[in-house]
């Protein structure tokens, strides 16, 4: 499973950095997940520069710009430099301060350009009777997608972050049959979006409430391929739990 661990703004001490890498690198040698750090951009280089486990870091965004007189923007380009091979792109958080499609889509090309895996964040803000919720998610995805050449397509993981389930505990968030039937219908809007590709071989991640009580059934027959941890990622002993809950 891949597992990414957005420390969000939370950490904001080097020390704090440093105890939750080593805590990460403790799991990764003992699992065979592909466990991912998303650190504050100022704290990622400190980590990353002499890395030599099985973590891999990724950015919690990138700047729609490529460069040049944009102050306080943190490009692409820059963030791979630092170490990262992921980027997580079109947070609820992001989209939340105005972030549209269009720049997402932008974000999206200029991770792939630097050879990082986007991490594509979608999912809808309540989850109505009628469904309509369904066409909210298809709408985010062809939006972004679409603008993409195919094989650009087929390199993106996709996180749902069902924004009605963030901040909610593991019994009032999604449900197993619930997220399971998400999934379903992910994979077929993405067999729409990959004419000729597989979309089974696509990652879909989870990344509404992730605890370690509710970790394990969300990660069994459900047909998820991970999680993007938020606020259970900055606390050792509750992130080590949940990694291990779904060994």
């Amino acid at each position: 499973m891949l597992i990414i661990a957005n420390w969000k703004a939370y950490v904001e001490e080097a020390a704090q950095a440093k105890k939750l890498y080593a805590t990460a690198k403790r799991l990764a040698s003992a699992s065979k997940h592909e466990l991912v750090l998303a650190p504050p951009a100022p704290l990622l280089s400190l980590l990353s520069a002499k890395n030599r486990s099985r973590v891999a870091f990724s950015a919690q965004d990138v700047s729609a710009s490529t460069g040049g007189a944009a102050t306080g923007e943190n490009t692409a380009a820059a963030y791979a430099a630092a170490g990262a091979s992921y980027a997580i792109v079109g947070h609820s958080e992001r989209r939340a301060m105005g972030e549209t499609d269009a720049t997402i889509a932008l974000k999206l090309r200029h991770a792939l350009a630097e050879g990082m895996t986007p991490v594509l964040c979608v999912g809808e803000r309540e989850r109505d009777l009628e469904g309509h919720y369904l066409s909210f998610v298809r709408a985010e995805i062809t939006a972004a997608l679409e603008r993409l050449e195919p094989k650009e397509r087929a390199q993106v993981v996709l996180a749902y972050e069902p924004i009605w389930a963030i901040g909610k505990t593991a019994a009032d968030a999604i449900n197993p049959n619930d997220l399971a039937e998400m999934v379903l219908y992910l994979r077929k809007v993405l067999a729409e979006l990959l004419p000729g590709k597989n979309p089974a071989k696509t990652r879909i991640l989870y990344g509404g409430s992730v605890e370690p009580e509710g970790a394990r059934d969300l990660a069994g027959g459900t047909g998820v391929d991970g999680f993007l941890v938020g606020h259970a990622s900055v606390d050792p002993k509750t992130f080590s739990n949940l990694v291990r809950a779904v060994l």
